[in-house]
């Protein structure tokens, strides 16, 4: 079985030539009406959202606003987010965190 592993040099390279094979392998999405509609209309809230957060302050709005433009980055990919998880991404930037109780005792 030790003869078997891969040294860091031949899994590197293996895993080039797979990427290479996928790529040139690749079969292009065909979105359909309804899923081209969805994306539309979320990427419109998304900038409507990275817009109007434009001069809000916190650090709850810089995290929010860094995660609506990964958001738009990595629509292309296959796992999106259900429209309860997009409502609450769209929402973090307007949001304060609650803020944490302190116990302190007697």
């Amino acid at each position: 079985m030790a003869e078997n592993k891969l040294t860091p040099l031949q899994q590197v390279e293996a895993d080039r030539k797979a990427a290479a094979a996928a790529k040139v392998n690749k079969v292009a999405r065909i979105f359909s009406e309804e899923e081209k509609a969805t994306r539309k209309e979320r990427v419109t809230k998304a900038k409507d959202a990275l817009t109007r957060s434009v001069g809000l302050k916190g650090e709850h709005v810089i995290q929010g606003r860094a995660a609506l433009k990964k958001y738009l980055q990595q629509m292309n990919e296959p796992n999106q987010p259900d429209d309860q998880r997009f409502e609450m991404l769209i929402e973090a930037p307007f949001k304060a965190p609650p803020k944490k109780r302190e116990n302190r005792g007697f």
